[in-house]
C-alpha cells in the first residue's frame, strides 16, 4: 500500500479494502508464482569495532574534566535465515548504545514510571512476533546486553519468537495502585522471553507467553497465555491471562518495602471491539493484583481493576470535499484497587476531524473523580491536538492539556496548563530542521508551583544517500517555587544536552559513525556546567554469504 500524502491523504493499494471488515489480512491478495524459488543460505556476519572516550567532572560542579574511561572494544552479531520464515540473530559484546537520543519528557507531578520506545536493533527488528494485549515484554528493561540469542519466524500457523538476553544491570520496576517506584542492582543477570502462537484459520489465535529473568537473589517468572478471535468481520475478542512469581534480595526488600520470600499473582486483560466503517463501540475489563510483577515489561500499575466502554460514530466525506472525515465519541472508566477503593472514575466526550492540507484536530473533554494517598479530588480538563500540511516542506502542530490536576508532590488540587508545539521544515533537499518544545504552568492555592520548560531542536543534513550530519540539542528548565511546597526543594534544575552523530551507510550494518555528546547541569546554586562529554567511533561491516 502507497500513501500519497496532498491537498488529501490518499491510500493506494493493490486491493480495495472494506472498512466495515477488521482483518485487513483477510482482504489481502494471495501472491502467486514463487512456487520452486530456490531461497539463499541468507547468512550473514556482522563485525563492529567501537572506540570511545569519557571524561567527567568528578567533585561536580568544580575541578576540571577528566578521563574517566577510555576504551576499544569488537563486537559480533549473526543471522542466519534458517528458512525462508524462520529467523535466528545471535549478537556478542554488542553496541547497543542509541545512535538517536530519546525525546526528553515531563517528569515533573508524574507518579508512575515514563516509557520510551526501542530503537536498538536487536531488538525492533521482529517486534510483532511478541506483541500483546499488553506490555509484558518492553526491552528498554535490558540496559546493558553482553550477549543475546533470538529466533523469530513464522511457519503456517505457527508464529515463534524467543531471545535470551545477558544483561549486566538489572533495572527494576516496583509498581503501586497510585505510583511506581524504581532502581538498579549492579549485578548481572540472564533474561529470557518465549513467544508463541497458533493460528486456527484466518479468524483464530491462540498464543503461550513466558519470560523469565534470574540474578543472585533475586528472579521474576511470568507465564500464561492469550487468545485472539476475530468471530466475524466486525467483532473481535482479546483475552490475556498471566501469573507471575517474584523474589528480590533481602536489602532491595527493605528497601522498597517489597513483599518477603517468593510472591505470587495474576493478571487478566479482557478487550471487545465492534467497528465498521461508520459505527465502532467497544468494552474493556482488566485487574492486576498488588503482587504481580513482570520485570521484562511495561507494567508500573498493579493492584487494581479496571472496566472501560466507549461508543464512536464516524462521517466520510464525498470526493471533492473540504473534509476528510468527522468523529464523536465518548467512554466511561472506572478504576478501583483491589480491595474495592475507589482509584478513578471518568467520563470523557470528544470529536476529531480530518481534511484539507493534512489538517486535523483532535478534541477531548474529562469529567474525572481520583483518589489520591488517602483523599478523592473532582477534575475537570480538556485536551486539543491540532496541526496541519501548509507546504510540501513545512508541517506544523501542537497539543494542549488545561484543567484540573493533582498535585502529587504535596496530595493537593491545583490547575495545570501545557502547551507542546511542534514543527519539521526541509530547506532544500539536503537539510531538515525539527523542534519540539514543551511548557508546563502548574497553580496551586492561587500560587505558583512550578514552570517547566523541555526544548529540542534536531538539524540533520543530508549529503547524499549514504551520508548525513546531525546534531540534537535539548535544554530543560524547572523552576519551582519553594514556598509553596510542603518540603524542600531546589528552586532551580536545568540541564543541557548535546549530541552531534557524522553517519555513513552503505547498508544498515555496513556503517561508519562518528559521534560526540555531553551533559551540563545547573541549580539555584550555580550556572550550567558541563558535567561530562564522550567521543565514540563506530565501524560495522556485513559480510552476507
Amino acid at each position: 500500500m502507497r500513501r500519497y500524502p496532498r491537498e488529501h491523504a490518499y491510500h493506494i493499494g493493490l486491493f480495495p479494502r472494506d472498512r466495515s471488515n477488521n482483518c485487513y489480512m483477510c482482504q489481502a491478495v494471495k501472491i502467486k508464482g514463487f512456487e520452486g524459488a530456490s531461497p539463499g543460505r541468507n547468512i550473514e556476519f556482522d563485525p563492529t569495532v567501537i572506540g570511545y572516550r569519557s571524561d567527567e567532572r568528578k567533585d561536580f560542579p568544580h575541578g576540571d574534566l577528566k578521563k574517566q574511561s577510555q576504551e576499544a572494544e569488537a563486537g559480533l552479531t549473526a543471522r542466519w535465515g534458517i528458512t525462508p520464515n524462520l529467523t535466528s540473530n545471535f549478537t556478542l559484546n554488542p553496541d547497543f548504545s542509541q545512535v538517536e537520543a530519546d525525546a526528553q519528557q515531563l517528569d515533573i507531578n508524574e507518579p508512575f514510571a515514563l516509557f520510551y520506545p526501542e530503537r536498538r536493533p536487536f531488538f525492533t527488528e521482529g517486534t510483532d512476533f511478541f506483541a500483546a494485549l499488553e506490555n509484558i515484554i518492553y526491552t528498554r528493561t535490558m540496559r546493558d546486553p553482553s550477549w543475546g540469542l533470538k529466533l523469530t519466524g513464522k511457519e503456517g500457523g505457527n508464529t515463534i519468537g524467543a531471545y535470551v538476553v545477558r544483561d549486566e544491570i538489572t533495572n527494576l520496576i516496583f509498581p503501586g495502585s497510585q505510583g511506581s517506584s524504581s532502581t538498579s542492582l549492579d549485578t548481572a543477570n540472564t533474561s529470557s522471553v518465549f513467544r508463541y502462537k497458533r493460528d486456527f484459520g484466518s479468524r483464530y489465535t491462540v498464543g503461550l507467553l513466558g519470560t523469565d529473568r534470574e540474578a543472585k537473589g533475586y528472579f521474576n517468572r511470568v507465564y500464561g497465555f492469550d487468545l485472539d478471535f476475530r468471530f466475524t468481520p466486525t467483532n473481535q475478542i482479546q483475552l490475556l491471562v498471566l501469573g507471575s512469581s517474584t523474589k528480590y534480595p533481602d536489602e532491595t526488600k527493605n528497601k522498597f518495602d517489597q513483599p518477603s520470600g517468593t510472591f505470587s499473582d495474576r493478571l487478566i486483560s479482557f478487550e471487545y471491539d465492534h467497528y465498521t466503517r461508520t459505527w465502532g463501540w467497544w468494552a474493556d475489563y482488566e485487574e492486576a493484583g498488588s503482587e504481580f510483577r513482570a520485570d521484562l515489561g511495561y507494567y508500573p500499575r498493579v493492584g487494581y481493576r479496571n472496566v472501560e466502554g466507549g461508543l464512536l460514530y464516524t462521517w466520510i466525506a464525498k470526493p471533492g470535499s473540504w473534509w476528510s472525515q468527522f468523529r464523536v465519541g465518548n467512554d466511561l472508566n472506572y478504576f478501583e484497587e483491589s480491595d474495592g477503593k475507589l482509584l478513578n472514575k471518568r467520563a470523557s466526550l470528544w470529536f476529531s476531524y480530518s481534511g484539507t492540507m493534512q489538517s486535523y484536530l483532535n478534541t477531548n473533554g474529562r469529567k474525572t473523580r481520583e483518589a489520591y494517598n488517602n483523599r478523592e479530588f473532582d477534575l475537570t480538563y480538556f485536551q486539543i491536538e491540532a496541526g496541519f500540511w501548509p507546504t510540501s516542506n513545512l508541517q506544523l502542530a501542537a497539543y494542549t492539556i488545561f484543567g484540573d490536576q493533582i498535585d502529587y508532590a504535596n496530595t493537593r488540587l491545583g490547575n495545570r496548563f501545557r502547551i507542546n508545539p511542534w514543527l519539521s521544515y526541509n530547506l532544500g533537499k539536503h537539510l531538515r530542521l525539527s523542534f519540539d518544545h514543551n511548557y508546563e504552568r502548574m497553580i496551586v492555592q492561587d500560587e505558583r508551583l512550578y514552570t517547566a520548560n523541555i526544548s529540542q531542536l534536531t538539524a540533520v543534513y543530508q549529503f547524499n544517500v549514504r551520508t548525513f550530519f546531525r546534531t540534537i540539542l535539548q535544554y530543560v528548565d524547572y523552576d519551582y517555587n519553594p514556598d509553596n511546597y510542603t518540603f524542600i526543594i531546589d528552586s532551580e534544575d536545568r540541564r543541557f544536552f548535546t549530541q552531534l552523530l557524522f553517519s555513513y551507510k552503505i547498508n544498515p550494518r555496513t556503517v561508519l559513525f562518528l559521534g560526540y555528546s555531553d551533559n551540563y547541569r545547573g541549580s539555584q546554586d550555580f550556572e550550567l556546567t558541563q558535567s561530562n562529554r564522550t567521543f565514540f567511533i563506530k565501524l560495522g561491516y556485513a559480510w552476507v554469504l
